[in-house]
């Protein structure tokens, strides 16, 4: 298993993922690496981007972002 080492972290920054490991009950090298798995299972933007674009051309989606909005929108008032 290979070992990261993350330098120039501010201050404020650790010391919150600290509290929020703190507050789970883990230690901070264990929360973050739980963290760090997650975030590798996750698709990064580019990716989420091109599914939606691939979808969008299956289901031969044409509706504006004004269209979207305007729909979102109907039911608020």
């Amino acid at each position: 298993m290979a070992a990261i080492t993350i330098r120039d972290v501010p201050d404020d920054a650790r010391q919150e993922l600290a509290a929020r490991a703190a507050a789970s009950g883990r230690s901070l090298q264990s929360y973050l690496r739980d963290e760090l798995i997650k975030l590798s299972t996750r698709p990064d933007n580019r990716t989420i981007l091109a599914q939606i674009a691939e979808r969008k051309r299956h289901l031969n989606s044409a509706l504006s972002s004004e269209d979207i909005l305007n729909h979102r929108d109907a039911d608020r008032s």
